[in-house]
């Protein structure tokens, strides 16, 4: 709550600056963000509440994830000699931080969230999984044969990608469930939690996986 409307409800009335109804974003306005094309833009209400985003500037969002994945990918091999499989374990443990930091932030910061205020557990999420994906798919391709090398990897991929489709279908379906009658900000919450339920139970399993060097 901003102090003047700290000071309206003190006094007991209604401040006219901060509706309580805040509206979204119309088809109209939808289709002018989407055609703003590399120009970043976001549409705002009376509050500076951020009712949509261009596409630039939804993708600008993940950027921190995206460099914290390819440092960590880059950075994989060298971990896995010296620390073996655990780093599955550790990444798991930190793809967790992230996705809990997202959740304080969400609960603190909603709807005044932007790019700025979500890089810490964007970035934070991303670097977990730059430290699981790569050494699981050494440790699965490790005992293909060489000459079965080809339908391995594709195999592997395969499974990847499809796991990748189902986490964002099911996922996504949760969210929209949820939404119009839980708000977003519950259903985003509610999504993130089940991610983050599934994310503890890959560091269990983690556990069980041969410590590899």
């Amino acid at each position: 709550m901003s102090e003047q409307a700290h000071l309206f409800a003190l006094a007991g009335g209604q401040d006219p600056a901060s509706p309580t109804v805040c509206p979204g974003v119309t088809p109209a306005v939808r289709a002018v963000l989407d055609q703003r094309g590399p120009i970043p833009a976001c549409v705002q209400n009376g509050r500076y509440d951020i009712l949509g985003m261009g596409p630039v500037t939804a993708g600008l969002t993940l950027v921190p994830m995206a460099l914290a994945f390819f440092g960590a990918s880059m950075a994989g091999p060298r971990m896995v000699a010296r620390f073996g499989s655990r780093v599955v374990t550790v990444g798991g443990v930190v793809q967790a931080a992230g996705i809990t930091l997202l959740l304080a932030t969400l609960r603190h910061g909603w709807p005044d969230l932007g790019p700025g205020a979500l890089a810490p557990g964007v970035f934070l999420a991303g670097l977990g999984q730059g430290l699981q994906l790569p050494v699981l798919m050494r440790l699965m391709l490790s005992d293909v044969p060489a000459d079965r090398a080809g339908v391995g990897s594709g195999v592997v991929i395969t499974t990847q990608q499809s796991a990748l489709a189902l986490g964002v279908a099911a996922l996504g379906s949760l969210f929209l469930a949820l939404a119009p009658t839980a708000g977003p900000r519950e259903a985003v919450a509610t999504a993130l939690l089940v991610q983050l339920a599934l994310i503890a139970l890959t560091v269990l399993l983690s556990l069980r996986l041969p410590r590899m060097r």
